[in-house]
Protein backbone atom coordinates (compact mmCIF):
# COMPACT_ATOMS: atom_id res chain seq x y z
CA UNK A 1 0.00 0.00 0.00
CA UNK A 2 2.64 2.33 0.86
CA UNK A 3 4.57 2.12 -2.93
CA UNK A 4 0.75 2.55 -4.22
CA UNK A 5 0.66 5.62 -2.23
CA UNK A 6 3.83 7.10 -2.84
CA UNK A 7 3.01 6.95 -6.42
CA UNK A 8 -0.50 8.97 -5.98
CA UNK A 9 1.68 11.63 -4.22
CA UNK A 10 4.24 11.72 -6.04
CA UNK A 11 1.67 12.27 -9.11
CA UNK A 12 -0.61 15.31 -7.44
CA UNK A 13 2.23 16.63 -6.16
CA UNK A 14 3.79 16.86 -10.35
CA UNK A 15 -0.25 18.71 -11.23
CA UNK A 16 -0.06 21.08 -7.89
CA UNK A 17 -2.63 20.04 -6.12
CA UNK A 18 -3.54 17.93 -2.60
CA UNK A 19 -5.43 15.32 -1.55
CA UNK A 20 -8.11 16.03 0.67
CA UNK A 21 -8.63 12.69 1.79
CA UNK A 22 -7.12 8.92 1.83
CA UNK A 23 -9.08 5.94 1.36
CA UNK A 24 -7.37 2.62 1.74
CA UNK A 25 -9.84 -0.45 0.98
CA UNK A 26 -8.69 -4.17 2.27
CA UNK A 27 -11.22 -5.95 0.10
CA UNK A 28 -10.90 -7.46 -3.19
CA UNK A 29 -11.78 -5.02 -6.22
CA UNK A 30 -14.26 -8.35 -7.46
CA UNK A 31 -16.64 -7.31 -4.95
CA UNK A 32 -19.27 -4.54 -4.25
CA UNK A 33 -18.43 -5.29 -0.09
CA UNK A 34 -16.01 -2.50 -0.26
CA UNK A 35 -16.74 -0.47 2.57
CA UNK A 36 -14.29 2.25 2.18
CA UNK A 37 -15.07 2.82 -1.15
CA UNK A 38 -18.70 3.28 0.00
CA UNK A 39 -17.72 5.67 3.06
CA UNK A 40 -15.46 7.88 0.30
CA UNK A 41 -18.63 7.75 -2.49
CA UNK A 42 -21.05 9.01 0.63
CA UNK A 43 -18.86 11.60 1.62
CA UNK A 44 -17.82 13.08 -2.09
CA UNK A 45 -19.07 16.11 -3.25
CA UNK A 46 -19.75 16.89 -6.98
CA UNK A 47 -16.89 17.61 -8.89
CA UNK A 48 -14.32 15.80 -6.52
CA UNK A 49 -11.78 13.47 -8.38
CA UNK A 50 -11.20 9.49 -7.52
CA UNK A 51 -7.72 8.90 -7.80
CA UNK A 52 -6.64 5.82 -7.92
CA UNK A 53 -3.51 4.09 -8.82
CA UNK A 54 -4.77 1.66 -11.30
CA UNK A 55 -8.43 0.77 -13.03
CA UNK A 56 -8.47 -2.43 -11.16
CA UNK A 57 -8.25 -0.70 -7.86
CA UNK A 58 -11.82 0.43 -8.25
CA UNK A 59 -13.35 -2.48 -10.75
CA UNK A 60 -12.75 -6.28 -11.50
CA UNK A 61 -16.54 -6.47 -11.12
CA UNK A 62 -18.89 -8.57 -13.22
CA UNK A 63 -20.74 -6.41 -15.77
CA UNK A 64 -24.20 -5.62 -13.66
CA UNK A 65 -21.77 -4.58 -10.58
CA UNK A 66 -19.99 -2.63 -12.30
CA UNK A 67 -22.75 -1.01 -13.92
CA UNK A 68 -24.34 -0.17 -10.45
CA UNK A 69 -21.18 1.55 -9.00
CA UNK A 70 -20.27 3.72 -12.37
CA UNK A 71 -24.31 4.65 -11.76
CA UNK A 72 -23.23 5.65 -7.98
CA UNK A 73 -20.21 7.53 -9.48
CA UNK A 74 -22.39 9.28 -11.98
CA UNK A 75 -25.07 10.41 -9.79
CA UNK A 76 -22.58 11.59 -7.39
CA UNK A 77 -20.74 13.76 -10.04
CA UNK A 78 -17.64 12.32 -9.04
CA UNK A 79 -14.42 12.08 -11.55
CA UNK A 80 -12.34 9.09 -12.05
CA UNK A 81 -8.40 9.64 -12.55
CA UNK A 82 -6.38 6.78 -12.78
CA UNK A 83 -2.66 6.81 -12.63
CA UNK A 84 -2.31 3.72 -15.48
CA UNK A 85 -5.01 5.84 -17.64
CA UNK A 86 -3.08 9.04 -19.33
CA UNK A 87 -6.62 10.42 -20.97
CA UNK A 88 -7.98 10.45 -17.30
CA UNK A 89 -4.96 12.69 -15.92
CA UNK A 90 -6.75 15.71 -17.82
CA UNK A 91 -9.48 16.40 -15.55
CA UNK A 92 -7.27 17.78 -13.58
CA UNK A 93 -6.04 20.71 -15.81
CA UNK A 94 -9.42 21.08 -17.47
CA UNK A 95 -11.29 24.96 -17.90
CA UNK A 96 -13.03 24.27 -21.22
CA UNK A 97 -16.23 22.82 -20.98
CA UNK A 98 -16.48 21.10 -24.67
CA UNK A 99 -12.99 19.50 -23.75
CA UNK A 100 -14.62 18.11 -20.86
CA UNK A 101 -17.42 16.38 -22.09
CA UNK A 102 -15.55 15.04 -25.07
CA UNK A 103 -13.03 13.51 -22.03
CA UNK A 104 -16.04 12.54 -20.05
CA UNK A 105 -17.43 10.25 -23.00
CA UNK A 106 -13.86 9.05 -23.88
CA UNK A 107 -12.89 8.53 -20.30
CA UNK A 108 -16.47 6.35 -19.74
CA UNK A 109 -15.23 4.62 -22.37
CA UNK A 110 -12.10 3.59 -21.43
CA UNK A 111 -13.09 2.56 -18.03
CA UNK A 112 -15.31 0.34 -19.40
CA UNK A 113 -13.05 -1.28 -21.27
CA UNK A 114 -10.78 -1.62 -18.89
CA UNK A 115 -13.10 -2.60 -16.24
CA UNK A 116 -13.92 -5.75 -18.76
CA UNK A 117 -10.11 -6.45 -19.20
CA UNK A 118 -9.82 -6.37 -15.43
CA UNK A 119 -12.40 -8.43 -14.99
CA UNK A 120 -11.56 -11.21 -17.61
CA UNK A 121 -7.84 -11.08 -16.04
CA UNK A 122 -9.31 -11.85 -12.48
CA UNK A 123 -11.09 -14.56 -13.78
CA UNK A 124 -8.70 -16.39 -15.95
CA UNK A 125 -6.43 -16.05 -12.70
CA UNK A 126 -8.91 -17.52 -10.42
CA UNK A 127 -9.22 -20.44 -12.97
CA UNK A 128 -5.85 -21.04 -13.77
CA UNK A 129 -5.36 -21.54 -9.44
CA UNK A 130 -8.33 -23.62 -9.41
CA UNK A 131 -7.07 -25.91 -12.00
CA UNK A 132 -3.74 -25.51 -10.17
CA UNK A 133 -4.95 -26.72 -7.16
CA UNK A 134 -6.97 -29.55 -8.42
CA UNK A 135 -4.17 -30.96 -10.01
CA UNK A 136 -1.69 -30.78 -7.10
CA UNK A 137 -4.79 -32.14 -4.73
CA UNK A 138 -4.93 -35.31 -7.46
CA UNK A 139 -1.28 -35.71 -7.14
CA UNK A 140 -1.48 -35.36 -3.54
CA UNK A 141 0.97 -32.10 -3.02
CA UNK A 142 -2.08 -29.60 -2.07
CA UNK A 143 -1.07 -28.63 1.34
CA UNK A 144 -3.60 -25.53 1.44
CA UNK A 145 -2.20 -21.72 2.02
CA UNK A 146 -0.18 -21.85 5.53
CA UNK A 147 -2.07 -19.69 8.68
CA UNK A 148 -0.12 -16.56 9.52
CA UNK A 149 -0.10 -17.71 13.21
CA UNK A 150 1.41 -14.17 14.34
CA UNK A 151 -1.08 -12.11 12.38
CA UNK A 152 -4.19 -14.14 13.68
CA UNK A 153 -2.65 -13.76 17.61
CA UNK A 154 -2.71 -10.45 16.59
CA UNK A 155 -6.34 -9.87 15.30
CA UNK A 156 -7.21 -12.16 18.47
CA UNK A 157 -5.62 -10.03 21.13
CA UNK A 158 -7.43 -7.20 19.37
CA UNK A 159 -10.98 -8.70 19.40
CA UNK A 160 -10.43 -9.56 23.11
CA UNK A 161 -9.58 -5.70 23.64
CA UNK A 162 -12.99 -4.90 21.71
CA UNK A 163 -11.61 -3.21 19.08
CA UNK A 164 -13.86 -3.01 15.45
CA UNK A 165 -13.03 -4.96 12.50
CA UNK A 166 -12.62 -1.15 10.38
CA UNK A 167 -9.99 -0.54 13.23
CA UNK A 168 -8.26 -3.74 12.63
CA UNK A 169 -8.49 -3.63 9.19
CA UNK A 170 -6.99 -0.15 9.11
CA UNK A 171 -4.35 -1.16 11.37
CA UNK A 172 -2.61 -4.54 10.07
CA UNK A 173 -3.99 -4.53 6.60
CA UNK A 174 -5.80 -7.89 6.69
CA UNK A 175 -9.19 -8.70 5.12
CA UNK A 176 -12.33 -8.71 6.96
CA UNK A 177 -12.55 -12.74 5.80
CA UNK A 178 -9.57 -12.99 7.96
CA UNK A 179 -11.13 -10.98 11.37
CA UNK A 180 -14.25 -12.77 11.11
CA UNK A 181 -12.31 -16.32 10.87
CA UNK A 182 -10.21 -15.55 13.62
CA UNK A 183 -13.39 -14.14 15.60
CA UNK A 184 -15.68 -17.11 15.00
CA UNK A 185 -12.49 -19.71 16.14
CA UNK A 186 -12.36 -18.18 19.46
CA UNK A 187 -16.07 -18.22 19.52
CA UNK A 188 -15.78 -21.72 19.40
CA UNK A 189 -12.95 -21.86 21.53
CA UNK A 190 -14.72 -20.30 23.76
CA UNK A 191 -17.61 -23.15 24.06
CA UNK A 192 -15.63 -25.97 24.59
CA UNK A 193 -13.69 -24.16 27.49
CA UNK A 194 -17.79 -23.05 28.95
CA UNK A 195 -20.03 -25.73 27.84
Amino acid sequence: MERAKGGLIAFVSAKGIQISSWFMENESGSTLKRPELFRLLDIADPGDVLLVEQVDRISRLDTGDWETLKSIIHEKGIRIVALDLPTSHTFMDLKDRFTERMLTALNAMMLDMLAAMARKDYEDRRRGQSQGIARAKKEGRYRGRPEDKELQAKIQGLLEDGKSYNYIQGLLGCSRHTISKVNKRRGANDKLLHP
